[in-house]
């Protein structure tokens, strides 16, 4: 952080965490982890998968509540004004692009929507869920980090959830903005923390209400 931010006191109190965790995975769907669609494969995204894989294996162990989503639209008429083809193309109920990569979806176990915008939170029902299970403290995971993870998080925090986002179980395009979104928003709304601290926050969750 620069020494002006600090000055103005940006990002001098933590979020921390809070009596019970839950997490969103945001569009790991096949559109982004598999390299044969227009928008798959990049290197951060595959690295978030794979961490976010793991996280949610301690996640559900210990049953905390998890909800994954992926964009998709019946037509181009539905979209929003997206300014990038290969999401107007390929973002369709009718695609397989859309389907969620199995390496990180449970669908005994997790709350699947379909989001219509950047963020998972946006008119999907999924804050109702966290409210029913009691959850203060969210971990967002998932792509990209420029801007469904950003949107993501914004929300999460105007909804009042402190809110964690682990640097490796988040990717991006590109290494630049997913590093400059990451120290903007840890400025101002989340934390940015590591998949390690994330699986500790459970663990030492799931200890205290072990009794």
């Amino acid at each position: 952080m620069s020494d002006d931010y600090q000055r103005r006191s940006y990002g001098a109190i933590p979020v921390g965490t809070g009596q019970k965790p839950g997490v969103v995975v945001v569009d790991f769907q096949l559109g982004f982890t598999d390299a044969q669609y227009p928008l798959g494969g990049a290197p951060l995204v595959m690295r978030a998968l794979e961490n976010t894989a793991r996280l949610l294996e301690v996640a559900r162990r210990h049953g905390v509540p998890v909800a994954v989503c992926n964009t998709a639209y019946l037509n181009e008429r539905e979209m929003p004004y997206w300014k990038i083809t290969a999401v107007r193309e390929t973002f369709l109920h009718s695609h397989p692009s859309t389907r969620l990569d199995p390496r990180i979806h449970d669908p005994a176990y997790d709350l699947q929507v379909t989001k219509k915008g950047p963020s998972i939170f946006f008119e999907t029902g999924v804050a109702n869920y966290f409210t029913k299970e009691r959850v203060d403290t969210v971990i967002v995971t998932g792509c990209n980090t420029s801007g469904c993870i950003r949107g993501t998080a914004l929300d999460s925090f105007s909804l009042r959830y402190r809110t964690l986002v682990p640097e490796d179980c988040v990717g991006d395009i590109e290494e630049q903005p997913h590093r400059d979104n990451l120290r903007d928003i840890g400025r101002r709304y989340v934390d940015v923390v590591d998949l390690a601290f994330c699986t500790d926050f459970i663990e030492r969750w799931a200890r205290r209400n072990s009794g």
